[in-house]
């Protein structure tokens, strides 16, 4: 019987990183997870909003939540910043009830809905891992991944509220997903830092030397490629590598893959682009 969840994209995944889309479908399926649109879903902001209205941001947030409320449905997201964000409405709604009414208040004259804090956010790195199970996936492997691979968290789904049963100030679930795809998880100090995303928009020299030195760490630590749990931050990881480099003068050249991609792969879909990966990480990453 398939777990039925809503899917929020966030910004990114259906906009500059499409891979990611292209990947969740088939491997939720493969894995029984059934995702429910949100066709009337909007942008949660992105931490951008939030810098000039807090208000606002937590209104376009209550408002994705109760549209999967009103489905009774989770909310299940790719992206660690768009799942720390719906954390933070979540727990100011849990904390503050004068200023959930006045935000619901707000969504329900505007567009006829109420969050009642029943549905929850969900990232798919601790839905694969608390709600699946390892063994699961162990089992649906096909195309293992046996490379050197660095996990990238970032500082967003670290936050109070946002690690699920993962540590806040060590995880591991994210290199026990490497394991149980067939990969070797490469310990590296750097898995949490921020690599500045959306900062890039305004403040672009110093984003580019906190990319750099993600990469680098874990370049020099003996990775073939990372995977970034974060749409948001993978854009920067990837997209603006050579940039970074420039920029730092450090050795950032390594194949970024996001989350729902190493999966995906390793599940059996897109062996082309799998068989691709393997040629780039021995290429760049060597």
């Amino acid at each position: 019987m398939a777990v039925k969840i809503a899917y929020y994209p966030g910004n990114t995944a259906r906009a500059a990183s499409s891979e990611v889309e292209d990947c969740i479908q088939p491997l939720c399926k493969t894995l029984g997870i059934q995702l429910i649109e949100l066709p009337k879903a909007s942008s949660d902001g992105g931490n951008i909003i939030k810098q000039s209205s807090p208000k606002l941001q937590h209104a376009l947030v209550a408002r994705n939540l109760a549209l999967a409320e009103a489905k009774g449905v989770d909310v299940l997201t790719t992206c660690a910043t768009s799942y720390g964000i719906m954390c933070d409405t979540v727990d100011e709604f849990s904390e503050d009830l004068g200023f959930a009414n006045s935000i619901n208040n707000l969504i329900a004259r505007s567009t006829g809905v109420e969050y009642k804090s029943e549905a929850q956010p969900r990232h798919l790195l601790h839905f694969l891992v608390e709600e699946i199970g390892l063994d699961k996936i162990r089992d649906a492997v096909i195309n293992p991944i046996r490379l050197n691979v660095a996990a990238y968290y970032g500082p967003n789904m670290q936050r109070q509220g946002a690690t699920a049963g993962d540590d806040a100030f060590m995880p591991t679930y994210l290199e026990q997903l490497i394991v149980a795809l067939g990969g070797v998880p490469v310990d590296y100090d750097s898995k949490c830092q921020s690599v500045g995303a959306p900062a890039l928009l305004t403040i672009n020299k110093p984003v580019m030397k906190m990319t750099a030195a993600v990469l680098a760490d874990a370049k020099s630590s003996g990775a073939d490629l990372m995977v970034s749990a974060c749409t948001v931050s993978h854009s920067n990881l990837d997209s603006y590598q050579s940039k970074a480099a420039k920029v730092s003068g450090k050795n950032t050249s390594m194949p970024i893959v996001h989350l729902a991609e190493l999966v995906a792969f390793a599940l059996g879909h897109f062996p082309d682009r799998f068989a691709q990966l393997r040629v780039r990480s021995l290429v760049i990453g060597g």
